[in-house]
């Protein structure tokens, strides 16, 4: 009977349920932090730094096309690290029960812009595992791209190393406790309404208005606000009567006083 589009009677929906909007948000932050904590496996990362170097000659005439050369190569070199030349290797060096793509998945390789350093990003469900793996990949990348690409200039700029308390990248619980939060929010919010627009009992005089051949005659007042306005009458009743009273019971007093000086 109403009008979805009434963004009052919408407010009015949400602000009556607030009770149960709260208690969807706590039950989806509780759930939402059981699953971080106890089914979700935690994922470590570990990074290596390789330095893709210039010889002299380059050094000596250095121009933008020099740059953009340089660029392309790095470009080549992200590529190359993570080909099966490389990755079957490391899986054969370190027996990983892994396959080509599997590894893939799970290393990462970047370079910050205008600059000659690689970034090989490794994760896995245990931090020795990433740094072995990480380690591992640069350095048969070093053994393996002068004879790929007959050139020299790649060194292990940092290894990666454990550090003393590792700490999972993912899950992220309390970012999943926020998003928990919101979807409880907006479940909580959109239930109210639904449940609002799915009752049809008419309690307004709008809704009276609303259905056709209908008009309002008259409003009755709610027995509550009757009853509470009989109390008040008697209440202020009461309270004009309390004079004669006192006038009564004063008087009969009075006369028996009198009367016993005879």
């Amino acid at each position: 009977m109403k009008n979805p589009l009434n963004i009052l009677e919408v407010l009015k929906s949400i602000r009556k349920r607030i009770p149960l909007i709260l208690l969807l948000m706590i039950t989806f932050i509780a759930a939402s932090g059981a699953i971080s904590y106890t089914l979700m496996k935690p994922v470590y990362q570990a990074s290596t730094q390789i330095l893709i170097n210039q010889n002299d000659a380059a050094a000596q005439e250095f121009t933008t096309q020099d740059i953009n050369t340089n660029l392309q190569l790095i470009s080549t070199y992200n590529l190359i690290i993570k080909s099966k030349v490389i990755l079957n290797d490391v899986i054969a060096e370190l027996n990983l029960d892994e396959t080509h793509q599997s590894l893939n998945d799970k290393i990462a390789v970047s370079n910050v812009e205008n600059t000659q350093v690689i970034t090989i990003d490794v994760t896995d469900p245990t931090m020795e595992n990433a740094v072995l793996i990480a380690n591992t990949t640069a350095s048969i990348f070093e053994e393996k791209i002068p004879d790929l690409m007959k050139v020299d200039n790649v060194k292990i700029l940092a290894s990666a190393e454990v550090p003393p308390v590792p700490a999972p990248i993912k899950p992220d619980p309390v970012m999943n406790m926020l998003i928990g939060a919101v979807l409880g929010l907006l479940f909580g919010a959109g239930l109210s309404i639904l449940i609002d627009q799915l009752n049809t009992t008419v309690r307004t005089e709008e809704d009276i208005e609303e259905i056709p051949g209908l008009q309002v005659l008259g409003i009755v007042s709610r027995v509550t606000d009757l009853k509470n306005d009989k109390k008040a009458e008697e209440s202020y009743r009461g309270r004009e009567m309390e004079p004669y009273v006192e006038q009564e019971k004063i008087q009969p007093a009075s006369s028996a006083k009198i009367g016993g000086t005879y």
